[in-house]
C-alpha cells in the first residue's frame, strides 16, 4: 500500500468522524444524555488523533500524483491549503473534548464555556472538513468539480486558507524560530512524560508511599504538554514535510503516540482509573490497571527513543 492509497483510506475518518461527533454532541444537548455526550467527546478525540496521520500521508500522496499530467497542481495546492486550515480546527476541537472528558472522569459538571466552545469549533470543523474532502475529490474527479468555484462561499473559505508554500517557508524562516519550536517541543515532552510517567510508575507499584490520587492531579499538566507537542510537531512537519514523511523513525513515532494516547483513554474510561483513584499510600493497584500503565510506559519510552532517531536537520536552515 503506497501513500495515495493510505491517504484515501485514512481521510474518511476525520471527515465522517467529525460529522458523527458533531451530530452526537448536538443530540446530547437536546436530550441531555450524558452517555451520548461522552460518546461524542471520545469521537472528537479519536478523530483529532487520526487527523494527524491523515495529514502526514497527504504529502506522500502529493509526491506520487503530482507528476501525472492529467492532474492540476493548483487543485492539489488548494486541497493542501484547505487541509492545513481544517486540521488546526480539528485539533482545537479535540483539545476541548479532552478537557470535557477530564471533567467527566473527575465527576465535575461540564463547564458552560467549554460546551459552547466545543459546539462552535465542531460545527466549524465539519464545514472545513467537508471543504477539504470536496477539494480532495476534485483532484482526480473532474466530473464533481464545482462550476462555481469562485462564488462567495468558496472565496470566503479560500481567503482564510494558508498558502502551503508560504506556510512552509514561514516555519523555516530562520534557525532561531526553529530552535524555539524544538525547545517548546522538548518542554512539552518533559511535562508529558514527567506526569504521565510518574503516574504509570506508581500504578505499577513504585513509590507506593505516594497516593495515586495525588499524582493524578498533575495529569492536566501532562495533557498541556501533549498539546504543546502536537502543536509544535505539526508546525515542524509543515516546515519540513518531505523530510519527515520519508523518515521511518518519524512514522513509527507517530504510530507509538497514537497507541500511547489510546492507552491513556482506555485507562480513564475502562474503570481502571476508578479502581486506582481511591488507593491510598502503600496500596497496590489492580492487575488490569498495571497492564495498561505498563503498556503506556513502554509506548512513551518508544516515542522518546524514536524521536532521537529522527535524522538531524543539519544545514537545512540558512540563517
Amino acid at each position: 500500500m503506497d501513500f495515495p492509497h493510505l491517504h484515501l483510506l485514512l481521510n474518511h475518518f476525520p471527515i465522517i468522524g467529525t460529522m458523527v461527533g458533531a451530530g452526537l454532541f448536538l443530540t446530547s444537548l437536546v436530550v441531555r444524555t450524558e452517555d451520548v455526550r461522552l460518546s461524542s467527546l471520545i469521537v472528537f478525540i479519536a478523530v483529532a488523533l487520526l487527523a494527524i496521520p491523515t495529514f502526514i500521508t497527504g504529502v506522500g500522496a502529493q509526491e506520487k500524483i503530482v507528476a501525472d499530467p492529467g492532474i492540476s497542481n493548483d487543485l492539489i495546492q488548494r486541497h493542501e491549503g484547505a487541509a492545513e486550515l481544517a486540521i488546526w480546527f480539528m485539533e482545537v476541537t479535540g483539545a476541548l473534548a479532552v478537557v470535557a472528558l477530564w471533567q467527566c472522569a473527575r465527576r465535575v459538571p461540564p463547564a458552560p464555556w467549554n460546551t459552547l466552545a466545543i459546539l462552535v469549533f465542531s460545527l466549524l470543523t465539519v464545514v472545513l472538513m467537508a471543504r477539504t474532502g470536496n477539494t480532495g475529490g476534485e483532484i482526480r474527479h473532474s466530473e464533481i468539480r464545482s462550476a462555481e468555484e469562485n462564488t462567495a462561499p468558496y472565496a470566503a473559505l479560500a481567503y482564510f486558507e494558508p498558502s502551503p508554500a508560504k506556510f512552509t517557508r514561514l516555519m523555516i524562516v530562520n534557525k532561531w524560530w526553529w530552535a524555539f519550536m524544538m525547545d517548546m517541543h522538548f518542554f512539552g515532552l518533559v511535562l508529558l512524560i514527567g506526569t504521565i510517567g510518574m503516574l504509570n510508575l506508581r500504578v505499577l507499584g513504585f513509590a507506593k508511599q505516594v497516593p495515586i490520587a495525588a499524582l493524578n492531579k498533575l495529569v492536566p499538566w501532562g495533557l498541556a504538554g501533549f498539546g504543546m507537542n502536537v502543536t509544535t510537531g505539526l508546525l515542524a512537519f509543515v516546515g519540513m514535510p518531505t523530510f519527515y514523511t520519508h523518515d521511518l523513525a518519524f512514522v513509527l513515532k507517530i504510530a507509538a503516540i497514537l497507541l500511547a494516547a489510546a492507552a491513556m483513554v482506555v485507562f480513564y474510561l475502562s474503570g481502571a482509573f476508578r479502581d486506582c483513584e481511591a488507593l491510598g499510600a502503600g496500596k497496590d493497584a489492580p492487575l488490569r490497571a498495571k497492564l495498561i500503565a505498563g503498556t503506556s510506559l513502554v509506548l512513551w519510552f518508544a516515542v522518546i527513543v524514536l524521536g532521537r532517531y529522527i535524522q538531524p536537520l543539519q544545514d537545512s536552515i540558512a540563517r
